[in-house]
């Protein structure tokens, strides 16, 4: 099936060349030139991927990405910056896209980027029939993942991860007390060697705590060991 993707951003001669680079690929392209006229796209249809600037006129990507999050889209997400700082990184991440490509860039490496977000959430599309069954869920004390719907659960209460915030807690959940460095983390939840900057997963790690103390306001599972990295504190810990 051809993968859909909408390009979102106000340089015309960026998407022309973009939308040539993944129609190349394969993928069929969508160009809007706004957050706005992307979130009205986005009514209309549904994406496999949505690519957006972070500077555009009416709606900017930050507020494209948090408006998506907030009506319950978790489609794929990539943010584009010319801000190259944490800050912008961080607050991206914190409002729920899944990467960033600071410009400039090769469209070679955006599509590279693209290729392994979607890599890394195949088991969207996995039949249940082709897992196996004790990988269909995993319990671990009071967090239950399903990963053939790629659902989580806190308490018997579902609330909403991204695919990245997903994987993040499958690691965690299927080794309780083991202690991640960040660098651990992000290749076990990335699944590619793109570089990125290890303090982003502080930014998954404070997403999860504030989403999980949403449903527990006493959530102290997830761990910060100084000096070594992170942990999901299992019941034996207690």
């Amino acid at each position: 099936m051809t993968a859909k993707l909408l390009l979102i951003d106000d340089d015309d001669a960026l998407l022309d060349m973009l939308a040539m680079s993944f129609e190349d690929e394969g993928f069929e392209v969508s160009c809007v030139g706004d957050g706005q006229q992307g979130l009205d796209e986005v009514a209309r249809e549904s994406f496999d991927v949505i690519i957006t600037d972070i500077n555009m006129p009416r709606v900017d990507g930050f507020t494209l990405c948090r408006k998506l999050r907030e009506q319950g889209n978790e489609v794929p997400l990539i943010l584009l910056t010319s801000r190259d700082s944490e800050i912008d990184e961080a607050l991206g991440l914190e409002l729920g896209a899944d990467d960033y490509v600071t410009k400039p860039f090769s469209s070679r490496v955006l599509v590279a980027r693209v290729k392994a977000l979607m890599r890394r959430q195949v088991a969207r599309s996995k039949p249940v029939a082709m897992k196996e069954a004790n990988e269909l869920k995993i319990i671990c004390g009071q967090l239950e993942l399903d990963s053939a719907r790629l659902e989580a659960f806190y308490a018997g209460k579902l609330f909403q991860v991204t695919l990245t915030e997903f994987r993040m807690l499958e690691v965690f959940a299927r080794n309780p007390g083991i202690v991640y460095t960040r660098q651990q983390l992000l290749e076990q939840i990335r699944g590619d060697d793109s570089i990125v900057a290890e303090r982003i997963v502080d930014t998954y790690i404070r997403r999860l705590r504030r989403k999980l103390e949403g449903y527990d306001p006493k959530f102290d599972r997830i761990e910060t060991v100084v000096g070594a990295g992170y942990r999901w504190r299992g019941e034996r810990d207690d």
